[in-house]
């Protein structure tokens, strides 16, 4: 009985280890000027009344709404994103999204509420 236990546990373990992996980095709102220097482009994935309001200078728009829909329409797989939203809830929707289609990104934790940069 005690081998079977202990097979367990550690069979246990190893699944938990497989899914405990990160699967792409969130980052601080202070660090996607950074993220933006190293070729990485902003996502807003608000709705684009959201984003008509002021968003990051060079912003891509693609609502969470396209994505959920698998309309990944002017994303390409070549390119670096930051995904940002209003404040963090929709980018990690988004994050999880784009990560599953192979797309290189990184999520912010706040969103465009904490932004204290240039808007256009």
């Amino acid at each position: 009985m005690k081998k079977l236990l202990g097979l367990l546990v550690i069979a246990m373990l190893v699944l938990t280890a497989c899914g405990s992996e990160e699967s792409y980095e969130t980052i601080d709102i202070d660090d996607v000027q950074t993220k933006m220097d190293e070729g990485y482009k902003v996502l807003d994935v608000r709705e684009p009344s959201e984003f008509e309001a002021g968003h990051i200078p060079g912003a891509a728009n693609k609502p969470l709404s396209d994505l959920q829909q698998g309309n990944f329409e002017g994303l390409n797989t070549d390119e670096k994103y930051i995904v940002i939203c209003q404040s963090g809830n929709r980018s990690k929707q988004a994050s999880d999204i784009l990560f599953e289609e192979k797309h290189t990104i990184v999520n912010v934790s706040q969103g465009m509420s904490s932004w204290t940069g240039e808007i256009e």
